[in-house]
C-alpha cells in the first residue's frame, strides 16, 4: 500500500508540473492532493475523499493531451485499486466518452484501458445505462473510420473482454456453472485423426459431467437484474449481426462478422446460460437460429461481406456449436442444419466453402459425445430423418470422387502430402509460387482428406462407444471366456450396433477404394487403424457380416504377387502344351509392399483382441497366414526396398529383412496366444487348420510341383500351428488331443511321403510337449498315492499314436519314425510314464524280431534308454519283462553289435536289481551270522539296504532274486553262442556281474551260481576248447582276382574255431579270478566248495599242459590272484597254498621243448608269480615248504640250462627263465621266523657260480643245513641239537659227489654275482658270519675265470664285489659296530680270513700283472689294470693297516702274497724283461710300493696298534730280503752285461728301490726285529733322532757295492742314501777342525 501511495503523490507532483503555467488552480489543486494524501493511509480512506478524485478529472476537463493522459493513468490506478466510490462512476463515464471522442490515438488508448478497468473491477457496471455507455464508447472507437487499426483492435478486443466479463457476471448471479462447455476455436488441422478423437473422448467425461449438472437444473423464465443486462446485450448483438442497429447500445451497425464473432464466442462458452434461461433459449430459437438458416441458405452469387469466406466460417462455426451444444433441445432447427450442411457438400458451391462445410461435418464425426447424441436424436428416432448416415453417406461421396477426378493422381499424392504432414505434427502448405492449377488440386485434397477424416472419425467413434459399452458391463468383452448374450440389450451397447449395422457398408466401401488406391504410408496406416478399430469393434458387437467383410478386405491388401495377373491372363490365352509348361514353371515373385506388411500387422492386431469371437472367420485369416508363411520361407520373396532382381544366390543369409522378422514374429504370437483363448475358440481354431489341410492335401497329389509345394507349404503351416496350439494349451489337452493326433495319423498314412515326415516330425513334438508339461511331472512326483485314472488315459492316448502307426502302417519309413519318436519320448520323459509300458515293451519286442537291420537298431536304442536311465522308474511289475525283451536283443541275429550292446543292458538291469537285495545273506530269519577264519570280517543278514523306490509298490527280496536268477540264466545261455563276440561279451558280463554285487549275495545263492553257471561255463568253455575244430576259416569273401576268391583277412590268433574258444576260456579264468579274489573267504564257507577248487586246479593244470599260452597264462593268474589276495590277511589256509604250490612244482619240472617258446612264457609268468605268492605269504611257509619252493626254482634253472644250451652262445643273454629267476631272487629271502634257512639259500645260490665243486642233490633228499645249535630235520621243523659247534658248509660239501648236470654259465652267474651280494648284505648278522666264508669262496671262484674268459665281465663284477664286502666289513670293525663277534664266531671269522688269503693268494699271484690273450681294447686293459690296483689297494690299504681280526700267519701269507706279486720284474732274466709289458712293471712296483707302506711309520702314533705293529715288522723283514735280493741282482745283471744297456723296467725297479729306502722311516718296535747290532737299533748312546733308518744299516753292504755302478741316477741315489747312513750314526757332523 506505501508503494501505492507513493506512485500516487508521484503522479500529483508530475501533474503539478505539468499544469504550473496554464493551469494554476489544477497545481494548487494537486499540491493541495498531496497534503491531503499524507493524511491518509489507505484505499478506502481515498475513495471517501473525493479530493483526490477531483484533481484528476479536473485534469480530464482540460482537455490537453499530458494532462489528459496523467489524468486518464491516475484514474486506472485509482479504479484497480478501489479507491473510488461508486457514485464518482457516472462522472467518470462521462470523462472517458468525451476522451474517446479526441483525435489522439494514446488518449484513445488509455481511454479503451480504463474501460476495461472499470468493469474488470468493483465499479463494474450493473446498470444498463452505465453498461450500455461504456460498451458505446468501445464500439464507437470500433466504427469510427478516423480510428487507427491499433484503436480498432484494442476496441474490439475490449468489447469481446468486455462481453466476456458481464457474461461471467450473469453466471454468477444466476448461480450456474462457469465451466466452459466448448473448444472455443478451431480443431487443430495439423492433428491426426486419432489425435482428435482422443482428444475428443478425453474432453467427453468432463462435457457429460457438466451436462450431468445442467440437467438437475430447472428452465428459469425470469433472469436476475444480471441476466436481463446480458439479455440486452445479446438481443442488440443478433439486431447487429443480421444488419440492423442497436437499440440498446445505441450503435447504428457495425460489421456483421465482428458481431456474429461475438454471437459465436457466446454460443460456445456460455451454453449454461442458454440451457438453464428461458429467454436466452427464446432468442436462441427465434431469433440466432433464424439468423442462420438465413445466411446458410444464400447461394453462391452473394455478394458482399456474407458472401466472404471469413463470415461463411463465423456462420458455419455458429451452427456447429448450436448442433454441438443444443441439438437435445433444437431438434428441429438442428436437423434443418445438418441437412443444409449435408447438402452444401453436392451443390455447386465454391471448394472453400465445401471445404468449411467438411471441417464442420468431419469435426462432428471426431467427437464421440456430439455423434453419439446426433445418432440417438435423429437416425435412432423414427419421427426425424437419419442425419448421421446422410452425413457419412456424403462424405463417402466426396471420397469416392476422387476415382472421376481428371487429376485424380495428383489429388491423391496430394492427400498423402497432407496425411504425411499431420503424421509428423506440421501443418500442410503449398509453396508460395504454386500455380492455380496446383492450388486447385490443394483444394480438392483438402476435400478429400477431410471426407477421409470424418469417416475415420466415425469408425474410431464406433469403437469408443463399444469400448465404453464394455467397461459398463454392456457388452462382454472379447476375451472373455463365458458366452454372449443372444441379444444386445444396453443402451450403448444398442446404439453401437445400430450405427454399425447403418454405416458399415458406406465405410467399407470408401476406405477400401482409398486404401486400394494409394501407397502413401501415412494414409494406409491411418485407413488402417480405421480397419482395425471397426473390424474390432464388430467383433465385440458379434456382427458377423461386417466382421467377415471388414477381415476379407484387409485380406485382399495383405499378400501380393508381382506376376499373378500376368500369369492368369497367360493361362486363359495358352492352350499348347508348351506354353503351359512355361507357365507352370514360371516362379511367383512375392513382394511384400508397405501397405502389405502394414496390413498384415492389423490383420494380427485384430486377431489377437478377437480370438475367442472369430469363429468361422478364422479360415480367412489362416489362409492369409498360410500364404504369408510360404511368402517369409521363399527364396523369391522380398520386400518392396529390394529389388526383384536380386537372386537367391547374390543374397547373403544375414539380409532377411526385419519386417519378415517382424511378421514371423507377430505369426506365431498369435498361436501361442491360444493359451488364453476359451476352449471353444480354440477347437475353432484348429478346426480351421484342419480344414485348410485337408483343402491343401488334394493338391499336393497334382502334376504341377509348383502347386503341391504350395499346398505343402499350407499344409505345413498348419501342422505346426496345431502343434503350437498344443504346447500353449498343455493345461486342457484332452479336448483337444485326439482332434490334432487324428489329423497327423491321417497324414502319416498319405502317400506323399513329404506328409508323412512331417506328420511324424509334427507328432513327435506334440508328444514330447505333452509328457514335458507339468501335470506329467506333478503325476510323476505323486503316483505312489495311486492310480489317477484321468492321467492314465492321458498317458495312454498320448503313446497310443505310436504302436499305432507300427503296426497299422505298412510304410518302413514311418516305423522307422515312429521308433524315433519313442526314443525321443524315452529320453526326455520316460521318467514321467507310469501306464503304457506294457504297449511300449510289446512293441520293442516286436522289433527285436525284425528282419530290417536299421529298425532293430532303432528299437534297440529305445530299449538302451529304458535299460540304463529308466528302469528306476519302470514299475516293479514289468521289470521281468524289461529282461526279456533286453534278451531277445541279446540273442538277434541281425545286428552283432547290437547283441553285445544288449549284454552290457543286462549287466546295467543287474546293478539296479542289486539295489534292492540284501547286503548279507537272509537265511535262517535274518539270524544266521558266519564267522570266516585268519582274520575274516563277521557278515550279518538281515541287514537290508534301502532301495530308491520311484515304483508304486516295493519289490520283495524273492523277486529279486528271481530277477537276477533270470539275468545270470541269460547270459550262461548266451556264452554258448556260436558268436565268440557275443559269447566272450556274455561270459565277461556273467562275472563282472558276480564281482560287482556278489556281496549282496546269500550263501545259497553263491553255491546255486557256482555250481550252476561259475563251474558249469567253465566245464563248457573247457570242453569247447578242447574239442573245437582247428581248421582255419577263411574270411568274407570281398571278390574275385585272376580267376580266384579273394578274402577278407582273419588274424591267426582267431582264425579257427578252438583259438576263438580258447579267448572264451581266457575270459572264464579271469572271471573266476575275480570273484575268488573277492568272495574267497566268504566261498571257502560254502558245502562242498574244496571239491570245486580241485577241479579248477584240474582245469588250470589241463590248460597249462594242453592249452594255448593265453589258456595257460589265464590259468596260472587265475590261481595267482587268489594266493596273492587272501594270503597277507591270512584269508587262505595252508592247504590251498600248497596245492598250489603243487601245481607249479609239475608244471615246471615238466620238460620243455627247445624252440616252445609258448610253454617257456608260462615258465616265466609261473615263476615270476612264485615270487609274488612268496613275498604275500611268507608268514604261512615253513621250512619244508621254502625248501620245496627253492627246489622248484632250481628245477626251472635246470630244465632251462638244458633246453636252452645254445642260447648263450648264438645271442649272448641271459636264458628267458634264468632272467626272471634272477628277478625273483631277491623276493626269496628266508622268512623272518626261519633266519636258518638263509644258509640254505646262500647254498643253493652259491652252487650256480662257476667251479662248484658241490654236488646237486635231488629233492627232498638234500641233507639238512646245520647251524649255530639248530638243525632241521626231514619234516621241516626245527629242533635244538645239544652241539653248540657250527658244522662247516664245506664238510658236507666236500662229501657230495660230482654232479654233470652243475650250472656254470658265466652269464647266469655274472647278473647273479650283484643278487648274491645284495642278499648277503640284508641277511640277519648272525647269519651273514656263517655265510660270508662261502660268499668269498664263491667270489673266488668267479674271478679266477678270467684266464678262460679275460674279457668276460665275470671276474671284474667278482673283483668289485670282493672289495665291496672287504671294505664294508674292515669299515664295521673300524667303527667299534661289530660287537658281534663273540666266540661262537670265530671258526667261521678264522674260515673267513683263510678264504680272503686264498682268494688274494691266487688270483693275484696267479691271474694279476701277467701277460694273459685277450681281444679286448685298449680301454679295456686299462679298466683290467685298474681293478688290479684297486684290489691292491683294498689289500695293501685297508686290509692289512686295519686292526683286522685275522691271524698273524694270515697276516703273513697275505704280506707274502704281496711280496710274491713284487718279484716280477726282478726274478726275470735280464734278456726276457723287455718283454713284459708295462702293466706288469707298474704291477710289481705297486706291489713293492705297499710292502714299503706298510713297513714304514709316518708319525702315526694313534694309528699304531698291536696288529699295525705286527703287520710292520712282518713287512720290514720281507721287504728286507726283498731288497737285498733285487740290488744284488743288479749289481750281478749289471756285470753280466758289461757295456751293454740294462733293461729300463730294471732301472726303474731299482731306483723306486733306493727312493722308498730314503723315504721310509721305521718304527722303533719295527727296528727291534732287524737282524743289525742293538746298538744301531737306536739305543741311548745315538742322538735322539736316530734308529728310525735303521734297515739303511741291514742293506748297508749292497749300497756300497752300487757307489761303483756305471748308472748315474742309481750312484745318485745310492750316494743319498750313504749320507743319511752318515747322518743316522751322527758321524755327518765330526770334523778335524771341531
Amino acid at each position: 500500500m506505501a508503494a501505492f501511495m507513493a506512485v500516487l503523490e508521484s503522479d500529483l507532483r508530475a501533474l503539478s508540473a505539468e499544469a504550473r503555467r496554464r493551469f494554476p488552480a489544477i497545481k494548487d489543486g494537486a499540491e493541495h492532493a498531496i497534503l491531503k494524501l499524507r493524511s491518509l493511509s489507505s484505499s478506502s480512506e481515498i475513495a471517501q475523499h473525493d479530493d483526490i478524485l477531483r484533481i484528476f478529472l479536473m485534469a480530464c476537463e482540460v482537455k490537453t493531451v499530458k494532462l489528459s493522459v496523467i489524468g486518464l493513468s491516475c484514474l486506472q490506478k485509482l479504479i484497480a485499486h478501489d479507491a473510488v466510490a461508486a457514485p464518482a462512476l457516472n462522472e467518470i463515464l462521462v470523462t472517458l466518452k468525451d476522451h474517446g471522442e479526441m483525435a489522439d490515438e494514446g488518449v484513445q488508448l488509455k481511454t479503451l484501458q480504463t474501460v476495461l478497468i472499470i468493469f474488470q473491477s468493483r465499479l463494474q457496471p450493473d446498470g444498463e445505462e452505465h453498461t450500455a455507455q461504456a460498451l458505446g464508447i468501445c464500439l464507437r472507437l470500433l466504427e469510427n473510420n478516423r480510428s487507427s487499426d491499433s484503436v480498432r483492435n484494442t476496441a474490439a478486443a475490449t468489447f469481446r473482454q468486455a462481453v466476456a466479463l458481464i457474461f461471467d457476471h450473469v453466471l454468477s448471479s444466476e448461480s450456474l456453472p462457469a465451466g466452459k462447455f466448448g473448444h472455443g476455436g478451431y480443431i487443430s488441422r495439423s492433428a491426426s485423426v486419432t489425435s482428435d478423437v482422443n482428444h475428443s473422448i478425453n474432453n467427453s467425461k468432463s462435457l457429460e459431467e457438466n451436462f450431468a449438472s445442467l440437467g438437475k437444473l430447472k428452465m428459469r423464465e425470469t433472469p436476475t437484474k444480471a441476466g436481463k443486462l446480458g439479455l440486452r446485450l445479446l438481443d442488440d448483438l443478433t439486431a447487429l449481426a443480421a444488419g440492423g442497429s442497436a437499440i440498446w447500445l445505441r450503435v447504428g451497425s457495425i460489421q456483421r462478422t465482428f458481431a456474429l464473432d461475438i454471437l459465436e464466442f457466446i454460443l460456445s462458452n456460455y451454453v449454461a446460460v442458454f440451457r438453464t434461461l428461458l429467454p436466452y433459449e427464446q432468442v436462441l430459437r427465434h431469433q440466432i437460429c433464424s439468423l442462420l438458416m438465413t445466411s446458410l441458405r444464400t447461394n453462391s452469387e452473394t455478394e458482399g461481406e456474407t458472401g466472404e469466406p471469413y463470415f461463411r466460417r463465423l456462420v458455419l462455426r455458429s451452427v456447429a456449436h448450436i448442433i454441438r451444444h443444443y441439438s437435445s433441445s433444437l431438434i428441429t432447427e438442428s436437423e434443418v442444419f445438418l441437412s443444409m450442411l449435408v447438402r452444401a457438400t453436392s451443390l455447386d458451391l465454391p471448394l472453400w466453402h465445401r471445404i468449411l462445410v467438411l471441417e464442420i461435418l468431419r469435426g462432428f464425426c471426431v467427437e464421440a459425445h456430439t455423434l453419439r447424441i446426433l445418432f440417438q436424436n435423429f437416425d435412432m428416432n423414427p419421427k426425424n430423418t437419419n442425419v448421421v448416415e446422410g452425413m457419412i453417406k456424403a462424405l463417402a461421396r466426396v471420397v469416392s470422387s476422387v476415382q472421376f477426378q481428371d487429376t485424380s493422381e495428383e489429388s491423391l499424392a496430394a492427400v498423402a502430402g497432407m496425411f504425411a504432414s499431420k503424421a509428423k505434427g506440421i501443418e500442410w502448405s503449398l509453396d508460395n509460387d504454386a500455380s492455380n492449377a496446383t492450388v486447385l488440386v490443394a483444394s480438392e485434397a483438402h476435400a478429400v482428406t477431410l471426407a477421409i477424416e470424418g469417416l475415420l472419425g466415425v469408425v474410431f467413434t464406433v469403437a469408443t462407444l463399444t469400448d465404453e459399452a464394455v467397461d459398463v458391463g454392456e457388452l462382454e468383452s472379447p476375451r472373455c471366456d463365458s458366452d454372449p448374450p443372444a441379444k444386445v440389450i444396453g443402451k450403448t451397447a444398442v446404439l453401437c450396433t445400430t450405427m454399425v449395422d447403418s454405416v458399415w457398408l458406406t465405410i467399407l466401401d470408401a476406405l477400401s477404394l482409398i486404401l486400394t488406391k494409394s501407397q502413401s504410408e501415412a494414409i494406409v496406416l491411418e485407413i488402417l487403424k480405421g480397419y482395425q478399430a471397426f473390424t474390432q469393434a464388430c467383433g465385440v458387437l458379434r456382427a458377423v457380416e461386417p466382421l467377415n467383410s471388414f477381415l476379407a478386405s484387409l485380406c485382399k491388401f495383405t499378400i501380393s504377387s508381382s506376376n499373378e495377373s500376368d500369369r492368369r491372363s497367360r493361362n486363359l490365352q495358352s492352350t499348347g502344351s508348351k506354353r503351359t509348361e512355361l507357365v507352370v514353371e514360371q516362379r511367383d515373385v512375392v513382394i511384400l509392399t508397405l501397405k502389405n506388411f502394414q496390413a498384415l500387422r492389423t490383420l494380427f492386431n485384430i486377431t489377437h483382441r478377437l480370438y475367442n469371437v472369430l469363429g468361422p472367420s478364422w479360415v480367412l485369416v489362416l489362409e492369409t497366414l498360410a500364404a504369408l508363411d510360404r511368402a517369409i520361407n521363399s527364396p523369391h520373396a522380398t520386400t518392396q526396398e529390394v529389388s526383384v532382381a536380386v537372386s537367391k544366390l547374390t543374397r547373403e543369409p544375414s539380409e532377411k529383412y526385419s519386417d519378415f522378422s517382424i511378421l514371423s514374429s507377430l505369426n506365431s504370437q498369435l498361436f501361442e496366444s491360444s493359451g488364453l483363448m476359451n476352449i471353444s475358440a480354440v477347437k475353432s481354431l484348429l478346426s480351421a487348420l484342419r480344414q485348410l489341410s485337408y483343402q491343401s492335401m488334394a493338391g499336393t497329389l497334382s502334376g504341377v510341383s509348383q502347386t503341391s509345394s504350395q499346398k505343402t507349404g499350407s499344409i505345413s503351416f498348419a501342422v505346426e500351428r496345431m502343434i503350437s496350439i498344443l504346447v500353449n494349451n498343455l493345461h486342457r489337452i484332452q479336448p483337444l488331443w485326439d482332434e490334432v493326433v487324428s489329423h497327423f495319423i491321417e497324414l502319416a498314412n498319405s502317400p506323399n511321403h513329404h506328409l508323412r515326415a512331417m506328420a511324424l516330425k509334427a507328432l513327435d513334438q506334440s508328444i514330447s510337449a505333452v509328457l514335458g508339461s507339468d501335470r506329467f511331472e506333478e503325476n510323476a512326483l505323486s503316483r505312489r498315492h495311486g492310480i489317477n485314472a484321468e492321467m492314465k488315459a492321458l498317458e495312454i492316448s498320448v503313446i497310443s499314436p505310436l504302436y499305432v502307426l507300427y503296426d497299422s502302417c505298412p510304410s518302413s519309413d514311418v516305423h522307422a519314425g515312429s521308433l524315433k519318436i519313442l526314443l525321443h519320448v524315452l529320453e526326455r520323459h520316460g521318467d514321467k510314464l507310469c501306464y503304457s509300458w506294457p504297449n511300449i515293451l510289446d512293441m520293442l519286442r516286436s522289433v527285436a524280431g525284425s528282419s530290417e537291420k536299421d529298425i532293430v537298431t532303432l528299437g534297440f536304442q529305445s530299449l538302451r534308454v529304458i535299460m540304463n536311465d529308466g528302469l528306476s522308474t519302470v514299475p516293479s511289475e514289468f521289470l521281468h519283462v524289461c529282461i526279456d525283451v533286453t534278451g531277445a536283443y541279446s540273442s538277434q541275429k541281425t545286428e552283432l553289435n547290437i547283441s553285445l550292446t544288449a549284454i552290457g543292458l543286462l549287466w546295467t538291469s543287474t546293478d539296479f536289481i542289486a539295489k534292492g537285495l540284501l547286503e548279507g545273506p537272509t537265511e535262517d530269519g535274518g539270524k544266521e551270522t558266519s564267522e570266516h577264519k585268519n582274520g575274516e570280517k563277521k557278515e550279518q543278514t538281515g541287514i537290508s539296504v534301502k532301495k530308491i523306490s520311484q515304483q508304486d509298490s516295493l519289490v520283495t527280496g524273492a523277486e529279486h532274486d528271481k530277477l537276477l536268477f533270470s539275468v545270470f540264466s541269460l547270459l550262461q545261455n548266451l556264452g554258448a553262442d556260436e558268436r565268440p563276440e557275443v559269447r566272450n561279451s556274455a561270459v565277461r558280463t556273467l562275472f563282472q556281474t558276480l564281482g560287482s554285487h556278489g556281496q549282496k549275495l546269500s550263501k545259497s545263492m553263491w553255491e546255486d551260481c557256482l555250481w550252476n553257471y561259475v563251474f558249469a561255463t567253465l566245464d563248457r568253455a573247457s570242453h569247447m576248447a578242447a574239442t573245437s575244430s582247428t581248421d582255419e576259416w577263411h574270411g568274407k569273401e570281398l571278390g574275385v582276382r585272376g580267376g580266384k576268391a579273394v578274402h577278407m583277412l582273419i588274424h591267426h590268433s582267431r582264425n579257427t574255431a578252438q583259438k576263438q574258444w580258447d579267448e572264451t576260456l581266457v575270459l572264464v579264468f579271469g572271471g573266476i579270478a575275480r570273484i575268488l579274489r573277492t568272495f574267497f573267504p566268504l566261498l571257502r564257507s560254502i558245502t562242498n566248495f574244496w571239491s570245486g577248487w580241485e577241479s579248477l586246479l584240474r582245469s588250470v593244470k589241463n590248460s597249462i599242459a594242453n592249452g594255448s599260452k593265453e589258456v595257460a597264462l589265464a590259468a596260472v593268474g587265475c590261481l595267482q590272484s587268489t594266493v596273492l589276495s587272501h594270503s597277507p590277511k591270512g584269508n587262505l589256509p595252508m592247504p590251498y597254498l600248497k596245492s598250489v604250490l603243487d601245481v607249479y612244482d609239475i608244471v615246471l619240472r615238466n620238460p620243455t621243448a627247445s624252440g616252445d617258446v609258448a610253454t617257456n612264457k608260462v615258465k616265466q609268468e609261473i615263476i615270476h608269480g612264485l615270487g609274488e605268492v612268496y613275498v604275500h605269504a611268507q608268514g604261512m611257509f615253513e621250512s619244508s615248504m621254502y625248501s620245496q619252493l627253492l627246489s622248484i626254482i632250481d628245477s626251472a634253472i635246470r630244465e632251462a640250462k638244458t633246453s636252452q644250451n645254445n642260447f648263450e652262445a648264438e645271442f649272448g643273454h641271459v636264458p628267458p627263465v634264468q632272467r626272471v629267476v634272477l628277478e625273483v631272487f631277491p623276493q626269496l629271502r628266508p622268512p623272518r621266523h626261519l633266519p636258518l634257512l638263509w644258509a640254505v639259500f646262500f647254498q643253493k645260490l652259491l652252487r650256480y657260480l662257476p667251479n662248484s665243486n658241490s654236488s646237486e642233490q635231488s629233492g627232498d633228499d638234500a641233507k639238512p643245513v646245520e647251524s649255530k645249535g639248530y638243525i632241521s630235520d626231514s619234516n621241516g621243523t626245527t629242533t635244538t641239537t645239544s652241539d653248540p659247534e657250527v658244522e662247516s658248509l664245506s664238510s658236507s660239501s666236500d662229501s657230495r659227489k660230482d654232479s654233470a648236470m652243475a650250472v656254470t654259465s658265466d652269464l647266469f652267474a655274472e647278473k647273479l654275482v650283484p643278487v648274491l651280494v645284495d642278499m648277503f648284505l640284508q641277511a640277519p648278522v648272525t647269519e651273514k658270519h656263517i655265510i660270508f666264508p662261502y660268499v668269498i669262496q664263491g667270489l673266488g671262484r668267479c674271478m679266477i675265470t678270467r684266464r678262460e674268459n679275460p674279457d668276460g665281465g665275470l671276474w671284474g663284477l667278482a673283483v668289485k664285489s670282493f672289495n665291496q664286502l672287504l671294505v664294508d666289513d674292515i669299515s664295521k670293525l673300524a667303527n667299534g659296530t661289530r660287537d658281534d663277534v663273540s666266540n661262537s664266531n670265530k671258526p667261521a671269522r678264522i674260515r673267513l680270513w683263510k678264504e680272503v688269503a686264498d682268494v688274494y693268494e691266487i688270483f693275484l699271484v696267479g691271474y694279476c700283472g701277467r701277460a694273459l690273450p685277450s681281444s679286448s681294447l685298449a680301454i679295456s686293459k686299462e679298466d683290467d689294470e685298474s681293478l688290479e690296483m684297486e684290489l691292491l689297494d683294498v689289500l695293501g690299504d685297508k686290509i692289512l693297516l686295519s686292526d683286522i681280526d685275522a691271524s698273524p700267519d694270515i697276516l703273513e701269507r697275505l704280506i707274502i702274497t704281496l711280496d710274491r706279486c713284487a718279484s716280477r720284474t726282478c726274478s726275470l732274466p735280464v734278456e726276457t724283461v723287455e718283454l713284459v709289458p708295462p702293466h706288469c712293471s707298474r704291477f710289481s712296483l705297486t706291489c713293492l710300493h705297499k710292502l714299503f707302506s706298510l713297513s714304514c711309520h709316518n708319525n702315526e702314533t694313534n694309528n699304531w696298534s698291536p696288529i699295525r705293529s705286527q703287520v710292520s715288522k712282518i713287512s720290514v723283514m720281507i721287504l728286507m730280503t726283498r731288497c737285498e735280493y733285487i740290488l744284488n741282482k743288479f749289481l750281478t745283471d749289471e756285470k753280466e752285461l758289461g757295456e751293454r744297456s740294462f733293461p729300463s723296467a730294471r732301472i726303474s725297479e731299482i731306483a723306486f728301490v733306493l727312493q722308498e729306502m730314503a723315504r721310509v722311516v721305521l718304527h722303533p718296535e719295527t727296528a727291534s726285529v732287524l737282524p743289525i747290532h742293538p746298538f744301531l737299533k737306536g739305543g741311548g748312546q745315538l742322538e735322539e733322532n736316530t734308529g728310525h733308518r735303521a734297515h739303511l744299516f741291514v742293506l748297508f753292504s749292497p749300497l756300497c757295492e752300487l757307489v761303483k755302478s756305471r748308472n748315474s741316477r742309481v750312484r745318485d741315489l745310492v750316494h743319498a742314501l750313504l749320507r743319511l747312513v752318515s747322518t743316522e750314526l751322527g758321524v755327518h757332523k765330526i770334523c778335524l777342525t771341531s
